[in-house]
């Protein structure tokens, strides 16, 4: 299995980028192709010492920036001889040289570039990205958290049927539920968007439990949420800012907290490194954008090696479950249409 790892992607890059390729590679097996400026990524690499560690280096000495924006992306995502990372590492996948591409760049650069590069699977309108957060029940996968701002009830419906595939392929969940994000519980709340997308994912062969709430969600009522990109987007960053307030705050109270404060929060200390390993992004990795025509995995640009090796992890299982595929499969089935006889 060949994994494509866009060195040049953190805001740090390339050292965690190739520290956490080298990191995947040597844990889970996979042969890493690391895309980017070579005079920057092979130091960073020899510093590792890879030894006999299947890694190799392709050379792409653009970069795409966050100040790429409109059409200026656009021409950097869609021209045929671009030799920037992300442009040159999704055609390895789109020319089946690399079963999968991973990037912490920037999200609206990667979703460009792979539309451009690998276009959509047939039957879905939008691409969107769905992380795993956190629960009481383990994890629940969101989509989409920023891919698309504004959407139509359709494509909720798209997210809601890539969403449950991809649960049940690779977070192994049987029968997944699928919920609504809204503002009420009872149907006919929300806004007109999630009026009208209600009655298109009741009537799906979907297990859909209705509209949800945020309680509902951390709670661990629901397998899969969706939402449009602009709500899923500040549910996501406002989820992490909360958690990293909470862990922030209970470890000032105890480093500064009356001698019996200190002890107590001496006793509690393994569950709180175990609570922070729970709430802490770097270890799903990345979020797959869903609805491309290959497996496209964007992660943090403040990820570190532990985020991007996690990313190469949660990629190789999606690969191994043939999650591609399987949505490539239940979208033909249910959403598109057969040609009118004689056609």
């Amino acid at each position: 299995m060949r994994i494509v790892v866009d060195a040049m992607g953190s805001d740090q890059f390339p050292q965690p980028d190739v520290a956490g390729a080298v990191l995947a590679a040597r844990d889970y097996g996979v042969e890493i192709i690391l895309v980017g400026d070579e005079a920057k990524v092979a130091p960073a690499l020899a510093a590792h010492h890879p030894g006999s560690l299947p890694i190799s280096i392709i050379h792409a000495p653009e970069l795409l920036m966050m100040e790429d924006k409109g059409e200026a992306l656009v021409r950097k995502a869609r021209h045929k001889d671009a030799k920037n990372s992300m442009a040159v590492g999704l055609d390895l996948v789109k020319d089946n040289q690399a079963e999968a591409f991973v990037t912490a760049g920037n999200t609206g650069a990667g979703m460009t570039t792979a539309l451009f590069r690998l276009g959509r699977i047939k039957g879905i309108e939008r691409p969107a990205l769905a992380p795993a957060l956190p629960t009481r029940a383990g994890h629940c996968v969101v989509l989409d958290i920023g891919a698309n701002p504004d959407c139509k009830p359709e494509f909720l419906l798209q997210f809601a049927i890539m969403g449950a595939i991809y649960a049940e392929r690779v977070r192994r969940i049987q029968n997944p539920r699928v919920g609504l994000l809204s503002n009420g519980e009872e149907a006919g709340k929300g806004n007109a968007l999630v009026r009208e997308a209600y009655p298109l994912l009741a009537s799906a062969s979907l297990n859909f439990i209705g509209n949800v709430e945020g309680k509902e969600v951390f709670a661990g009522e629901a397998d899969v949420v969706v939402t449009d990109g602009f709500t899923g987007n500040i549910f996501l960053k406002s989820s992490e800012a909360v958690a990293k307030m909470l862990t922030e705050l209970i470890r000032e109270k105890i480093t500064h907290g009356s001698l019996p404060v200190k002890l107590g929060g001496a006793l509690v200390r393994p569950a709180l490194r175990s609570l922070r390993k729970i709430l802490d992004p770097s270890e799903e990795g990345a979020a797959p954008l869903l609805g491309v025509n290959g497996l496209v995995f964007i992660g943090h640009g403040r990820s570190d090696a532990v985020a991007i090796k996690n990313a190469v992890r949660v990629a190789k299982q999606a690969v191994e479950a043939h999650v591609l595929d399987s949505i490539r499969d239940e979208i033909a089935r249910r959403l598109t249409k057969p040609l009118p006889v004689g056609e």
